[in-house]
């Protein structure tokens, strides 16, 4: 048989081909011009209140970079599309993102249940998928799934949290606990009976988001005399918990998840009952709403007078554009010859800094995201941090203080390469 002998010069353009290396346009998504990025949210269904508003803020930072100049010429495009936090949904819209829209990464895909769907797919088609905004262990995953981080603190690592306090504030209370049916609120529970003991739980209850009725759990935690409820809920499920009890005359103190526990949003899902998130104890990792003399607050609410139509100023809002600012980031380690390849290393490269008040855990070994907080309060109508930063990890190491501060943004709110 005859070898077929190529020209060195094609024999590299194939090469170059294969490997997305060069100007970029044989990497799906990128040309010299734009970055096409997709996600799935919940813009209705029963995740829609707040989560709403992530993307279109996480887009607001992008234009307001893209009217900079982009990064290194070129300009992000985030299409998103709604699952309505639906898992059937969200592997349909994937798979359009990824197989007819051709996206560069999925980025900041929202929820457990629904993201869980599509890790397999992902990471078998190689597509980046960055920052899941969920804390499930699941995207912690670096040898199964080595195209997947998360980016909020982990439900255990947050679960240790707020036991932990509990522990130190409400000793001898009865401790209860409501989780999300699925890995969010399973990875809450292990944290907290990871301090308190399964036996420092009373009573456990559970909900799944198709069920908008949660008085029944709410009359188990009645009947068990329960003083301190955790709940791992979206914030939905934070509000309807709130109010069947109070409907009921039951006044525990709540300690909420911060995936659950926006004082803003909250209060716009109770209306005229919001005085029932009075003394609301949570956690959190990003800068808060209230703290106008913070400079990432300063610049969030000048992108979002000017890029997102002056749209409600939050913590979903905070979010979307932190998830911005990290992703910009990382496309200016990754550097002008941009490919999948090049995108990843510099996410496990590391040493990533923003708004957040816990550290940046990304390593090739670590794919966690986020690994503090601090804990937060309701009082009148706002909700503020108090006490120090904690940190702590998925295991059984100990919570400890975090003392060092996050950094100021740039000057021209543009991390640099």
């Amino acid at each position: 048989m005859r070898k077929l002998v190529l020209p060195l010069a094609l024999l590299l353009a194939i090469a170059g081909c294969n490997s997305g290396s060069g100007s970029g346009a044989s990497v799906p998504g990128v040309s010299d011009t734009e970055i096409v990025v997709g996600t799935h949210m919940p813009l209705t269904g029963p995740a829609s209140a707040g989560y709403s508003q992530i993307a279109p803020a996480t887009k607001a930072y992008f234009d307001f970079v893209n009217a900079a100049g982009g990064i290194n010429g070129r300009k992000i495009t985030l299409k998103v599309k709604d699952d309505g936090y639906n898992p059937a949904n969200t592997q349909q819209v994937v798979r359009e993102l990824v197989l007819q829209d051709k996206v560069f990464a999925i980025l900041n895909g929202l929820g457990t249940p629904t993201h869980t769907g599509v890790l397999d797919f992902l990471n078998s088609q190689r597509v980046p998928d960055l920052f899941v905004a969920s804390g499930s262990r699941s995207w912690d995953q670096p040898a199964k799934y080595p195209g997947t981080f998360g980016f909020n603190p982990d439900y255990t690592v947050e679960g240790k949290i707020l036991a932990t306090y509990a522990q130190k504030n409400f000793a001898g209370k009865k401790l209860c606990f409501l989780g999300q049916d699925d890995d969010f609120g399973r990875d809450s529970l292990a944290g907290v009976t990871g301090v308190l003991g399964d036996s420092g739980v009373a009573v456990k209850q559970t909900y799944t988001t198709s069920v908008t009725n949660v008085a029944p759990q709410v009359d188990a935690f009645k009947a068990g005399g329960c003083e301190v409820i955790v709940l791992a809920t979206v914030p939905g499920f934070t509000a309807l918990t709130i109010g069947a009890a109070a409907r009921q005359g039951f006044k525990p103190q709540w300690l909420v998840s911060n995936v659950g526990g926006d004082y803003n949003t909250l209060a716009k899902q109770l209306g005229d009952a919001k005085g029932l998130l009075e003394g609301l104890l949570g956690a959190n990792y990003l800068p808060a709403a209230a703290a106008t003399g913070d400079p990432w607050i300063q610049l969030f609410q000048k992108i979002n007078t000017e890029y997102n139509a002056g749209a409600p100023f939050d913590g979903n809002t905070i979010y979307g554009m932190s998830v911005g600012y990290l992703f910009v980031q990382v496309l200016q380690a990754a550097g002008k010859d941009l490919t999948r390849s090049s995108l990843l290393s510099a996410v496990e490269k590391g040493g990533f800094t923003g708004p957040g008040l816990g550290p940046l855990r990304f390593s090739a070994d670590d794919h966690s995201g986020y690994g503090g907080l601090r804990m937060t309060k309701v009082t009148g109508t706002v909700q503020d941090y108090f006490g120090p930063t904690y940190e702590t990890d998925s295991e059984k190491g100990p919570v400890t203080e975090y003392a060092v501060a996050p950094p100021a943004p740039p000057s021209n709110g543009i991390p640099s390469a």
